[in-house]
């Protein structure tokens, strides 16, 4: 992104970002773009806490309030409970603004890295060390999540998971259909259309307590929207945003403030089953 157009928000992201409280209870409360992440706000204190906790710092720079794909990233991947969950009881969660004066600025200038642009990760060690390779463009749950591992191995620390949901990619010839589904499946919290190994997929979050892995197979294969299964996603690449949830695309219900657990379920029901909306749209 170019900062021609950005300065005269900057006053505004300043105040923003000003009121970033460091607890999980404000956390909610959070600029769409960071997601609902306890974030802690001081480099010197995040380095502290890694060295007494060993803990490695997940230092987020990112642009606030933010453009359209940084506040998608904040809603779709540092708002999903099991990414949230795996940040804060792995990491030092550091969040530093890339389009603010000041400390923030420094630490900015410190790493190098460039102002007002897209979110950027680095993983560092109680020393400010980065302890794997900067990598830009690592924009999906998936690969952030892997990239988390990578670090914690680096550490010599084990991944703690914490989320409940397992998760597979299922192949289809088309995955707006898949979507649809599969999304519709009791169990399934979550979809997303993406590409693996050259198919067409749905990626899958399920609650492996309300349907096993093989139960969400059949009914897939049932539903004709299963030629494959893939519970390894090395390579896994995420479709483009017009890619996804197609049924939902053009409906009055796509301009509401949906978590992705209820996108997926309007996304299945809006065109089949409108009448069922109601019970996603309470909760």
């Amino acid at each position: 992104m170019k900062n021609t157009f950005h300065l005269p928000c900057l006053a505004f992201a300043s105040v923003v970002a000003s009121l970033f409280v460091v607890s999980c209870k404000s956390a909610a409360a959070n600029p769409e773009a960071v997601g609902t992440v306890a974030w802690g706000r001081d480099y010197d204190s995040a380095l502290s806490s890694a060295k007494k906790t060993g803990k490695p710092v997940f230092l987020l720079f990112q642009e606030v309030p933010g453009c359209a794909g940084c506040r998608q990233f904040g809603r779709d991947v540092l708002s999903d409970p099991g990414v949230v969950k795996a940040i804060q009881e792995n990491f030092i969660p550091l969040l530093i603004p890339n389009n603010r004066p000041g400390k923030d600025a420094e630490i900015l200038a410190h790493f190098d890295e460039p102002a007002f642009n897209y979110q950027v990760v680095r993983f560092l060690d109680a020393d400010g060390h980065d302890l794997i390779p900067r990598k830009d463009h690592v924009w999906n749950a998936v690969e952030l999540s892997q990239r988390m591992k990578d670090a914690l191995k680096k550490a010599g620390r084990d991944f703690v998971a914490s989320r409940s949901v397992k998760q597979v990619a299922i192949a289809q010839y088309c995955f707006w259909e898949g979507e649809m589904k599969i999304g519709a499946i009791e169990g399934v919290a979550r979809t997303e259309a993406g590409f693996l190994d050259g198919n067409e997929v749905t990626l899958v979050d399920f609650d492996p307590e309300t349907i096993s892995a093989e139960d969400l197979t059949k009914k897939a294969e049932a539903a004709g929207v299963a030629t494959r299964i893939y519970s390894s996603l090395d390579g896994y690449q995420k479709a483009p945003a017009s890619d996804q949830k197609k049924q939902l695309q053009g409906t009055k219900y796509a301009k509401l403030a949906l978590t992705p657990e209820q996108a997926t379920k309007v996304n299945a029901f809006v065109r089949t089953a409108p009448e069922r909306l109601a019970e996603f749209l309470e909760k």
